[in-house]
Parts: C-alpha cells; structure tokens; sequence
C-alpha cells in the first residue's frame, strides 16, 4: 500500500474510534452519575521502525511520521451537577469519594445514587445491587422503626440505630475500571473518607458530567476529520491509478 493511502486509513480509523467514545458520551447525557470517557491519540511509528528494521532518528527514508492510532480510553472522573429530586432514597456525594455497592461477590463503587428500597427495606440500586455501610454490609431500613434522616456525613438515623455509608475513595482514580452498569472496579484497596470530608446529601442527585455542548462539538471535528482522511484516500487512489495508466499506455 502506498505510505501515504497507509497515513490516512490510519487516521480515518483513529477518528472513527474518537466518535465512538463521543457518541457513547452524548448515549448517556441523562445518565445519573456518569463520567465521560476522552480518547487518546499518540503518534505512531512508522512501519519499518514496528517491525525494527529502522530507528527512530535515524534520518533514512523510512523515518517518518506514522500517523496516530487511539491508544485507549480514559475516565475524565469530573463531578457532574446537583440536582434537587425530592425523592428521599436520592443521594448525591458532593465532593469526594464512592458508594459501595455489592455485584455478586464483588464490592463494586459508584457516583450514581439513584437508590430506591425493597419491600423489606433493603437499600438497593436501580440494578438491584445492595448498598453497603462502612462495615460492608447491606444497609437496610426498616418501615416499622418509623422515620429516619441522613447526617451530611452520610449517617442513616432511625430511632436510636445509625447505620453509616460506605463511602471510600481509591489512593489514584487511575486504580478504578469501569465495570458496566455505571459501576467502577477498583484495582487497588480503597480508603474511608473521613468523616470531616463526607458531604452527602439526599433529595439530590449527581447529574451526568457530560457537557452536550462540548461533545457534539467534538463530535463534529471528529466526523470532519474521517472526512478529510476519506478524501485524502480518494485522490491518492484517483493519482495512483492515473499514473499506472500513463505507465501501461502503449
């Protein structure tokens, strides 16, 4: 293949990826607590350095530019908006850290807090996923024990039983997977936030952090590129094929 048809295949494929994660973004704009994902381009050696016939800087023929590829997906972990529901199993977490939730076996985390209770009081997702306290245990609420309030550091209060969220936070947000169901696995042990940094809130809850604005934006820039790159292909293929006619011409 022509190094040049080579270049923009590459980058009509590395912008094709982009609008992959942007339209993914703009799917989940009203989804409560969700994080934008940004994709990230790096610049590519050329073919002969990949398969290490040549070096980088060593100024040959074959030292070029090879184009970019997305190397992978992050997690931008920006807080989204605060939305007043009224609805008193919303909690929202303004400012730092995670819910505990239980997949399984598998104590997950989560900035969604959506939660709604079970006929027998269980504090569950929108999945069905316990919510756990600080202990790691289920944290359930009992009808029969009368009212309860939540303490801004995320206590639950019913008649003389406290029963305290599970908030934690990871050492680096870059020890967090994303699992699916807006749940993050955390790779490395987490930490309690302390009680004096806790701030939780109920009758609220953490919008989606993605900007419409921003993304249809990038969504457009990204579809212009694929475009550009497309053309590019075309009139390299219409020259290409011009001068092998002019060659075969008898």
């Amino acid at each position: 293949m022509p190094y040049g048809l080579y270049l923009s295949a590459e980058g009509a494929h590395a912008q094709a990826k982009r609008l992959e994660v942007v339209a993914n973004n703009l799917a989940n704009v009203d989804t409560v607590g969700f994080k934008r994902e940004l994709a990230l381009f790096q610049a590519r050696y050329a073919e002969a350095i990949e398969r290490g016939s040549d070096t980088p800087g060593s100024g040959s023929i074959d030292d070029l530019g090879g184009g970019v590829i997305v190397r992978q997906t992050a997690t931008d972990y920006s807080a989204g908006p605060l939305k007043r529901t009224m609805t008193p199993t919303d909690l929202a977490i303004d400012g730092d850290g995670f819910f505990m939730v239980q997949k399984d076996d598998e104590v997950l985390l989560t900035r969604a807090g959506n939660f709604q209770l079970t006929a027998d009081g269980q504090l569950i997702t929108q999945q069905g996923y316990p919510v756990l306290n600080e202990t790691g245990s289920p944290i359930t609420i009992e009808a029969a024990n009368g009212p309860w309030d939540l303490s801004p550091s995320g206590a639950i209060r019913q008649r003389g039983v406290t029963q305290i969220l599970g908030i934690v936070q990871p050492a680096s947000l870059g020890d967090l997977a994303k699992a699916g169901e807006n749940l993050f696995r955390p790779l490395a042990d987490t930490e309690p936030v302390a009680t004096e940094r806790r701030h939780i809130v109920n009758g609220y809850l953490e919008a989606s952090a993605v900007q419409p604005t921003t993304e249809l934006m990038e969504m457009i820039e990204a579809s212009r590129a694929v475009e550009i790159n497309m053309s590019m292909m075309q009139t390299q293929d219409q020259m290409l094929s011009g001068l092998v006619n002019r060659v075969l011409r008898p």
